[in-house]
């Protein structure tokens, strides 16, 4: 099937090919670098502590930067954002401000309105929103009232402390089109939405990223500098000879991009210009803070505007790799034809049914994934070993977090859960990013999986690194189950198979799966823990900690997760066989593999007792005691749901091709029955002759199903929630050394500091394990077929094949962002100007997490990542039903 021949498809293929490089400006700059762990030279890892928002306007970062809806080269060398004031806030605004993590009482929180409204792949065009509030910003407001407010309360927003009110706020909507790869305009255009006119100063800000000031004699010192009226020119070693262009002539002017080392610690600077000169100069007034030679490594052009109420202005500016005589001649030319190919692109990948409100909110979802992309720049031998400039590390981090993880030396752009809240890439967060990245640049979500699986990232014993709060965290092992959906979404999109990309990361994934079984079975019995495998708080104990009773746990999730692999692994190993014979092996290896782990989850290496309770036709951990006993935990989670997720189909056509790994199969099947019967069908043909790899058979998956659809158990009118809704009247109870650890349904905030208590796995309805839900259900229709049905809603009388139960709950999902017939969007709950106002209520947030009963949107509010997934469900459905 050839590809669209688009404006955007041709950029695509011109960067895949290395002949053009339409990526190397993109929105790669964070909206928060400060409290990151990379940032954090504390003893004992405080990192919120260590480097704060209020220290971020006068403190050079060490590995990142950060500003306001901007954008930066893929080495992030050159950096350019928005920073505005209004004349009443008490510093200039020029990054987002949020709440660190022991400030909220949900844990770290953003406390600002931007949305990502449109991006290409290649970044050729680009759409964000800004709400700037008119009042002062009220930041020790926020920071004092969520501090005082309990984990039973809700958070504090910025919507409730009346800033906007009257709709006294600017909406500031930053534009990117790119003439060229080395040629991106910008265009700012600001709207007083509010009664009265109002000021405001705008600052666009040119500033190089502090390479220079660590004591590396290697590292030479850019510069920017005037270059005639509303000109600045950059020159860099790396990226030499960037001028910006500022229509109007405004004023420029130049600081240099380094610590205020007499704010932050008393000590004299070596010169006046530095990090928050601009802030001093503007919100103090403060003389001799702006470089009258007009050169520095920070610089700014200072437009200062009144608007009248309901006043429009637009400003513009060109950011280019050579000198422009008549910069703006064609400006409003290129932005118009970048936005027309915009839609062109769009218009072929989403399905003709689909209505308006899909295509805006699957175009933002998009969107959301493209501007979360960053530069991830991190080298932890040099993090913990200090910088020459600086004094030597505490001597603790020699033996604190990610002391293990050495090789780790990043420089690239990642894909990210979300650019605030964590502005650092999280592996499993990533493999479901690489889905619906895939439907819209299959070369970067190929790539993005290969980088997990790189040297300079995969531990030398095989660990894929978790998240750089601690690499050494366990993630669900959902990597191969991303290498080959995305694979396959690839060939369906290009008419081509990438057996090349297919081999390369099987390859790798062979040495993670290999440091799985020797790290994370305990006994070698095929049973597997893992900790709390990306579910933080969702078991009675923190599953990463050292359990308070001794012993440990047996995983029924873990073990599930590990299947999961298995067939992934085999399903590859098949695929390469068709091209490679030498694959068969690896197929049996696998097939085998699963089948010892199908065995083990159910009958515990032949004992007497199993993850599965035939009484509850459930599965849940079991702990096991140092005196040796054993007992289930009888928490109804989504723990006990994974096993469903284990699950894959044989094609008779396959087998035929590969006879080697046929009759290994039959032989396996013929002399290892007490195994085999674990297997569900593995020996019955199914639907047009296949066979049914699953921990799940047909008895077990007729005692989970009825809980599964039951509204009073798992399933929520917008998905399956993470807990059982029974556990809201029954709550479990284990008792533990004189006090009683507990565990019931919370729809939406955790109650408990459990994890860190910024996420919540006891009720809300979250994306990526109800897409692997659906994918799952697919899988069994695709071997039962319409002979299986199951009562959707339990209580309904309403019978539906497995595929059809897929179908619903993807509309469920999709249901939290599409206006129902009232005009609302579950997703903002009652929050009314977001239901309401023509101004915010078609500006979509795609958030971790979802409330479990009304679908309200939860924790971070920027996580396109994962829950970007909607836009593949939306693809996927076709249109509105």
């Amino acid at each position: 099937m050839p590809l669209p021949s688009t404006a955007e498809h041709t950029r695509l293929a011109e960067h895949r090919s290395r002949s053009v490089d339409w990526k190397l400006w993109g929105p790669y700059l964070s909206e928060r670098a400060w409290g990151t762990v990379r940032e954090d030279y504390s003893p004992r890892g405080t990192a919120w502590r260590y480097f704060t928002h209020d220290q971020a306007r006068s403190r050079a970062y060490r590995w990142s930067e950060d500003g306001l809806l901007g954008i930066c080269d893929r080495r992030q060398n050159l950096c350019v954002a928005l920073a505005v004031w209004n004349e009443r806030d008490p510093i200039l605004k020029e990054r987002l401000f949020g709440l660190a993590g022991p400030e909220g009482n949900h844990g770290e929180d953003v406390k600002e309105y931007y949305f990502y409204l449109d991006s290409t792949p290649t970044h050729s065009y680009m759409r964000a929103l800004y709400k700037y509030p008119q009042a002062a910003f009220p930041y020790q407001q926020l920071v004092d009232v969520n501090r005082d407010r309990g984990r039973l309360k809700p958070e504090f927003e910025l919507l409730d402390t009346g800033v906007f009110d009257s709709d006294r706020y600017f909406d500031i909507f930053s534009e990117y089109a790119k003439a060229s790869p080395t040629d991106v305009l910008l265009r700012v255009t600001i709207v007083n939405r509010g009664p009265d006119p109002a000021p405001l100063h705008v600052l666009p800000q040119l500033w190089f990223r502090n390479t220079w000031s660590w004591g590396y004699t290697w590292m030479v010192r850019p510069e920017l500098h005037a270059e005639g009226p509303g000109a600045i020119l950059a020159n860099a070693k790396h990226l030499p000879g960037q001028w910006l262009y500022c229509d109007g002539a405004p004023e420029l002017w130049f600081t240099e991009n380094e610590s205020n080392a007499e704010r932050l610690w008393g000590q004299p600077n070596a010169s006046p210009y530095v990090k928050d000169s601009f802030n001093d100069a503007l919100v103090h007034s403060a003389p001799g803070r702006l470089n009258p030679q007009q050169r520095g490594t920070k610089a700014a052009a200072h437009y200062h505007l009144s608007l009248a109420a309901g006043e429009t202005a637009v400003l513009r500016l060109r950011l280019t790799g050579q000198a422009v005589e008549s910069p703006f001649d064609n400006f409003e030319t290129v932005f118009k034809q970048r936005a027309g190919e915009a839609d062109e692109f769009y218009a072929t990948v989403m399905p003709a049914r689909l209505s308006e409100d899909e295509r805006r909110v699957m175009r933002q979802a998009c969107a959301g994934l493209l501007w979360s992309k960053q530069y991830y720049g991190y080298d932890i031998d040099q993090w913990l070993e200090g910088d020459p400039a600086g004094p030597p590390p505490p001597s603790q981090r020699l033996q604190g977090r990610n002391a293990d993880w050495m090789h780790l030396h990043t420089s690239d752009i990642l894909s990210m859960p979300d650019k605030w809240e964590y502005p650092w890439f999280a592996a499993w967060d990533l493999a479901f990013h690489c889905l619906p990245l895939a439907l819209i640049d299959p070369d970067f979500a190929k790539r993005q999986l290969i980088l997990m699986l790189r040297e300079w990232y995969m531990h030398p014993n095989g660990q894929i690194p978790a998240y750089e709060w601690s690499f050494s965290d366990v993630n669900p092992p959902v990597h191969a189950w991303a290498c080959w959906r995305v694979y396959k979404i690839d060939r369906r999109i290009t008419g081509r198979a990438d057996v090349s990309f297919l081999e390369r990361v099987f390859l790798k994934l062979l040495l993670n799966f290999t440091w799985w079984v020797n790290r994370k079975d305990t006994a070698g019995h095929n049973i597997f823990q893992g900790g709390f495998l990306g579910l933080d708080n969702i078991g009675v104990f923190d599953r990463s900690a050292p359990l308070p009773t001794g012993g440990y746990l047996e995983q029924a999730d873990g073990t599930s997760w590990m299947g999961m692999f298995c067939l992934n692994l085999l399903a590859m190993a098949l695929e390469l066989a068709r091209h490679n014979p030498a694959y068969e092996d690896m197929a049996t290896k696998f097939l085998e593999h699963f089948i010892y782990i199908a065995h083990a989850i159910n009958h515990m290496g032949g004992s007497e007792h199993s993850l599965w309770d035939p009484v509850d036709g459930f599965y849940y951990d079991a702990l096991h005691l140092p005196d040796g006993t054993q007992f289930p935990l009888k928490v109804r989670s989504l723990v006990g749901l994974i096993p469903l997720f284990a699950v894959e189909t044989l094609e008779p056509d396959l087998l035929d091709v590969l006879p080697r790994f046929k009759r290994r199969m039959n032989w396996f099947l013929e002399n290892r029955p007490q195994l085999v019967q674990s297997v569900a069908s593995l020996t019955a043909p199914g639907l047009g002759g296949r066979r049914l790899l699953s921990i799940v058979d047909r008895g077990k998956l007729d005692r989970i199903l009825p809980r599964l659809l039951d509204p009073d158990q798992f399933l929520g009118e917008y998905g399956i929630r993470a807990l059982s809704r029974a556990h809201l009247k029954y709550p479990y109870e284990l008792r533990v050394d004189g006090s009683v650890r507990r565990v019931t349904y919370e729809p939406a905030e955790s109650t408990t500091g459990l994890f860190g208590g910024n996420s919540n796995w006891r009720g809300p309805i979250w994306f990526p394990t109800n897409f692997l839900m659906i994918e799952s259900l697919q899988k069994y229709h695709h071997y039962y077929g319409d002979s299986y049905v199951a009562e959707c809603p339990r209580g309904s009388g309403r019978m539906l094949t497995l595929d059809e139960v897929a179908a619903d709950l993807s509309r469920r999902l999709i249901g939290l962002f599409r206006r129902d017939t009232a005009g609302r969007r579950p997703v903002y709950g009652g929050t009314e100007r977001f239901q309401r106002d023509p101004h915010w209520r078609d500006c979509v947030l795609f958030y971790e997490y979802f409330h479990g009963d009304n679908g309200a949107g939860l924790g971070a509010s920027h996580q396109t990542g994962w829950t970007g997934l909607v836009a593949k469900l939306i693809q996927q459905s076709g249109g509105e039903t």
